[in-house]
């Protein structure tokens, strides 16, 4: 598993290919974007902000967060009253946060979806970029380097998804949203936090849908309240060579409501569609999903 999440990081940060043959993830930092409107969390760990923000394929990820935030991306106009959390992946070891995070809310506020990219605690990781290249491109070859991704959700991670759900739907109203159209998604190991967030809290507190993006396909013990489910993962990717289809065997004996997209190919981490695979139409369904799994406004 450890060796899988390894390979999901990798595929977060540059295309598989590029993980075998070329220089490995960038080696360069950038400064710190600018994000308008970003709300800390309450769930920050103590001490020095430590990110480290960098490029990786020409796009901005981010590792060593200590100190959670949501970045909230409006509809232009009037909202339609939905709301969904967008948590990026990384292995739980960084955060491809402009592929799976930024490009996605930016495309649901252009479906009237008012947005917020979690960017979430991860695992320490070396403080020098070129040293974490080195070191993540080794790993992923199965050599131990002293860091690697955990087996589970990190707690931290765990604690900034639940405030995450908590903070939307107090600040409703202040969003123009429907308090009972509180969604989240993710992709990879924020698939894997979707996941864990919503079978966290207690019931009434629950995200109203959920919506993993290639996550782990493992069991979940499913409670009779879970919410709506939406998942798509590509037929070869690696997370599901092994873990078959526990995930969606578990929603279906909870008998709460599940839609599954398995597409014939398209890799891992392939964010809003892999172009010229099946993976491009997956933004279209979930769309139709969310718009028949949430009250009228």
């Amino acid at each position: 598993m450890r060796l899988r999440l390894l390979l999901a990081l990798g595929a977060a940060l540059l295309p598989l290919p590029a993980m075998a043959q070329g220089p490995g993830p960038s080696r360069e930092t950038i400064s710190t974007p600018v994000q308008p409107g970003t709300i800390a969390l309450p769930t920050a760990t103590p001490g020095a902000d430590k990110e480290v923000w960098h490029l990786d394929n020409g796009q901005v990820a981010v590792r060593n967060v200590v100190r959670p935030t949501l970045t909230p991306v409006l509809p232009v106009g009037r909202p339609n009253g939905i709301a969904m959390i967008v948590a990026p992946g990384g292995g739980f070891l960084g955060l491809a946060i402009e592929k799976e995070g930024w490009d996605v809310a930016r495309w649901l506020a252009n479906q009237g979806i008012t947005a917020f990219v979690l960017k979430y605690r991860v695992m320490p990781t070396p403080a020098s970029q070129p040293e974490f290249a080195e070191k993540l491109m080794r790993a992923i070859k199965g050599e131990k380097v002293g860091f690697g991704p955990p087996d589970d959700t990190p707690p931290e991670a765990l604690a900034d998804g639940i405030a995450a759900v908590r903070y939307v739907r107090a600040h409703a109203a202040d969003y123009g949203l429907n308090p009972k159209s509180i969604g989240m998604m993710g992709f990879s190991a924020g698939g894997f936090l979707t996941l864990s967030t919503a079978l966290a809290l207690p019931a009434g507190e629950r995200p109203d849908f959920i919506a993993p993006i290639y996550p782990n396909m493992a069991a979940r013990t499913v409670p009779a309240d879970a919410p709506p489910m939406f998942v798509a993962i590509a037929n070869d990717d690696f997370l599901l060579a092994r873990g078959g289809l526990g995930l969606i065997d578990s929603w279906r004996q909870a008998k709460r409501p599940v839609e599954f997209h398995l597409f014939e190919s398209g890799d891992h981490g392939f964010g809003l569609g892999k172009a010229d695979t099946p993976t491009e139409d997956w933004p279209a369904l979930l769309l139709r999903w969310i718009r028949l799994n949430t009250p009228a406004r």
